[in-house]
C-alpha cells in the first residue's frame, strides 16, 4: 500500500518534471535565420518641411509661407533589407536597413518684396537602420500575417534649396537649410507572407514611421526667419513588397 501510495506521487511529479524540463530546453528551429530585400514606396502623411516667417532676405523684405514634406516631395522610393532571427516559435529579432530618395518639386515659398519666391529643393535621400521585434500569425496552412515594432537611425544628407523671383530678376546660391542630420525613427509595419518555393516567401507589408527633425544651419540667424526649419519631423506611410529566404 505504501509502495502504490509513493507511486501515485512519484509519477504526477515525474511528468510535471520532464514537462517542466521540455519547456526549458531553447527553441531551435530547423531555419531560424532569414534574409529578405524588399522594393516600395514612401508616402509623407504629416510634417512641414518648413514652417512660415516674415523676415529680410537681400536686404528685402521676405514672407515665408508653410510648406508640408507632402507639398515639396511626392512619393519617393525605398530599398530595404536585412535578416532576422527566430528565437522563439512564432517571434523573431530583426535589423533592418533602408535607403529612401524623395524627389522635389519647384515650390512657391512665399514673397521676396513685390515678387513671388520660388524655391528648388535638393533630394530628401536617407539611409537608416532599424532594430525590431516581429510577431507572425498563421492565418493558413501556409499564409502567415505578421506585425512588428522597430527603432533606430536615419542618416539624412544635407538638403540645400535655390532660391528665385523671376519678377525682379533675383536669383539666390543653393542655400545650407538643413545639415546632415542622424535622426531617429520610430516604426510599425504589418505584413503578410507566403510561400513560392521551398525556405523563399514572398512579403507585402504596410507601416507607419516616424523620424524626429533635421539639423537646422545657422546661415539663417539675425534675417527673422530663424525658426522656419524648427519643426521638421515627419509621419510616413511606406509600402513594399519583396522575397524573404530562411537558411
Amino acid at each position: 500500500m505504501q509502495r502504490q501510495s509513493v507511486i501515485r506521487i512519484l509519477v504526477p511529479v515525474l511528468v510535471l518534471g520532464f514537462g517542466s524540463a521540455a519547456y526549458a530546453q531553447p527553441y531551435m528551429p530547423d531555419k531560424p535565420w532569414s534574409v529578405d530585400f524588399g522594393i516600395g514606396w514612401d508616402n509623407t502623411i504629416s510634417g512641414n518641411i518648413n514652417s512660415g516667417g516674415i523676415g529680410t532676405l537681400n536686404n528685402q523684405a521676405v514672407v515665408i509661407l508653410k510648406n508640408s514634406y507632402s507639398d515639396v516631395y511626392g512619393t519617393g522610393l525605398h530599398l530595404r533589407f536585412g535578416g532576422g532571427f527566430e528565437f522563439r516559435e512564432n517571434s523573431e529579432l530583426r535589423v533592418t536597413f533602408t535607403y529612401q530618395s524623395l524627389s522635389a518639386d519647384v515650390t512657391r515659398l512665399g514673397d521676396l518684396g513685390v515678387a513671388n519666391l520660388y524655391g528648388q529643393f535638393d533630394d530628401y535621400q536617407s539611409f537608416g537602420m532599424d532594430v525590431g521585434y516581429r510577431h507572425y500569425l498563421p492565418l493558413t496552412q501556409k499564409i502567415r500575417g505578421y506585425g512588428e515594432a522597430t527603432l533606430g537611425l536615419a542618416f539624412i544628407d544635407e538638403i540645400d534649396v535655390l532660391l528665385s523671383a523671376p519678377q525682379i530678376n533675383f536669383t539666390g546660391n543653393a542655400t545650407d537649410f538643413y545639415d546632415k542630420t542622424a535622426a531617429f525613427t520610430l516604426g510599425g509595419n504589418v505584413g503578410v507572407m507566403f510561400p513560392v518555393a521551398k525556405q523563399v516567401d514572398v512579403f507585402t507589408q504596410l507601416g507607419l514611421r516616424y523620424v524626429t527633425g533635421l539639423s537646422q544651419p545657422d546661415n539663417l540667424i539675425g534675417t527673422g526667419l530663424d525658426n522656419i526649419n524648427d519643426k521638421s519631423a515627419r509621419w510616413a506611410l511606406p509600402f513594399s513588397v519583396g522575397l524573404s529566404v530562411k537558411f
